[in-house]
């Protein structure tokens, strides 16, 4: 099969989007089928990746975003479609490129929409709180996830969190978890050394590997932090991301035991960030799947997740959820340092196992030739 896969919001410090178009293209590479990638770019490229040939499209800033970029150009996008004869796409988008769905079908070529968020999270991260009271978040929501039903031939969701909203409008979703490197992500990876480079030796070393952008909620975890050092819990979080609030959160994190790290980008680095972390806390309310968490518990370092989100399902028992409030998660967090260190390592490991890329790779497959008719 020539598969493509289309995606906004896709650059250097894009983690979860990037890191699974990657993952799928190198698992469907591995069962001979190819794989094109169109995302958004400072300038147009065409190159081979060890994840499939990619193609950016020069493409604008989105203000306030962070950095994102979003395609202006769908004619082009298109037109590079045509040359790569696809037999079936694949979108990341609710924006721009959810018309490439009418592309498709007037071509008779199967159009999977990849639902990596939910239409009322957004709406309710980003609208100001005082017009949200006023507008109709859900029945807008509605409306817009309607649509993306019609268009598209197959709807995915990564967990029963993001079906939710599917649901709810009375169109189902197929449900296919994002999975992890396991190799990549792993307990051999703790490093004494990097460890020692943020918190001393009677220090609960906490990580926050999530972009600084509103919806993800960054101030939990660092109003939670200050409060265990109120409490005379010793703690150090270190943030690994960067993002449009970057500042404000530098700010609010002035006098409390934060380290800001800003992107980090080297992989081996940043697993071994993971590996040797007692704790990692991911606040963010709306995650429709959360795959830093899943690299945690990969790493063995297990999840304190917002109760909110679908990270409760993707952690399962390697985790412990709390709502929205820094209190919560303090306890939370609390909670989970008394545990015994080797069995919370085990259990989290053991989650993980649970979801191996090679699953998600093996299921998509098998929905597009379905999709094509191939048995």
């Amino acid at each position: 099969m020539r598969i493509a896969h289309v995606a906004n919001f896709y650059g250097p410090t894009s983690g979860g989007l990037r890191t699974a178009m990657h993952a799928l293209g190198q698992g469907y590479q591995e069962r001979g089928h190819e794989y094109l990638m169109i995302v958004p770019g400072e300038a147009d490229s065409d190159e081979e990746t060890p994840f499939g040939r990619r193609v950016t499209v020069r493409s604008p800033v989105l203000p306030l975003s962070g950095g994102y970029r979003v395609i202006t150009r769908p004619r082009d996008v298109k037109a590079i479609l045509r040359g790569f004869q696809p037999d079936v796409i694949e979108v990341s988008d609710r924006t721009t490129l959810k018309g490439l769905a009418g592309w498709a079908r007037d071509r008779d070529i199967p159009a999977v929409f990849w639902a990596h968020e939910r239409a009322d999270g957004i709406l309710h991260a980003n609208v100001p709180r005082l017009l949200a009271k006023a507008l109709p978040i859900t029945a807008i929501a509605n409306r817009h996830n309607r649509r993306i039903h019609r268009l598209f031939t197959t709807v995915i969701a990564t967990t029963d969190y993001a079906a939710q909203e599917f649901a709810r409008i009375g169109r189902p979703a197929v449900k296919v978890p994002l999975g992890v490197d396991l190799d990549r992500f792993h307990p051999s990876h703790a490093s004494a050394d990097v460890r020692g480079e943020y918190a001393t030796e009677d220090e609960a070393l906490l990580l926050m590997a999530s972009r600084l952008s509103t919806e993800k909620r960054p101030d939990l975890a660092i109003d939670a932090v200050r409060l265990l050092a109120e409490r005379g819990v010793k703690v150090r979080l270190v943030s690994a991301g960067t993002g449009a609030i970057a500042a404000q959160m530098r700010a609010r994190g002035d006098g409390a035991p934060v380290t800001f790290l800003g992107f980090v980008s080297g992989r081996e680095r940043f697993a071994q960030l993971l590996a040797s972390a007692d704790v990692v806390v991911a606040p963010g309310p709306i995650e429709t799947f959360g795959l830093a968490a899943l690299e945690a518990l990969a790493s063995g370092t297990p999840a304190v997740v917002n109760a909110h989100s679908a990270l409760p399902e993707v952690v399962g028992d390697a985790g412990l959820a709390a709502p929205s409030d820094p209190q919560a998660f303090a306890d939370a967090i609390a909670s989970m340092l008394e545990r015994d260190p080797r069995e919370r390592r085990a259990a989290a490991r053991a989650q993980a196992e649970t979801l191996p890329w090679s699953r998600t790779v093996e299921s998509m497959l098998n929905l597009h030739q379905q999709a094509l008719g191939v048995t």
